[in-house]
């Protein structure tokens, strides 16, 4: 029996732009949407799904390499030390 929803429904990547972290989070949860819906084909299914785990690990790695920016932005190590640099009386 045809569906005339065979081809999964996801944004296309704009070559001149990578896209957003919002624009990739927007896409993932379309994906978690149709998926929940469970009327697609194994294939399609199958396809979203492999599409939806490599914008969950990109969103991942973005968050990762944001957060990494904000501590060093704040001066905190990797534990959440206030990072402290001896002062010489030269630079005082």
């Amino acid at each position: 029996m045809p569906t005339k929803d065979r081809a999964p429904r996801t944004r296309a990547p704009n070559p001149e732009r990578s896209p957003s972290f919002e624009d990739e989070v927007r896409e993932l949860g379309t994906i978690v949407e149709r998926l929940e819906n469970g009327d697609l084909p194994l294939e399609d299914s199958l396809a979203l799904f492999e599409r939806g785990v490599a914008l969950a690990r990109n969103a991942q790695s973005r968050l990762d390499a944001a957060e990494k920016r904000v501590e060093e932005l704040l001066g905190f190590d990797e534990v959440g030390n206030p990072v402290t640099h001896e002062v010489s009386e030269e630079q005082g």
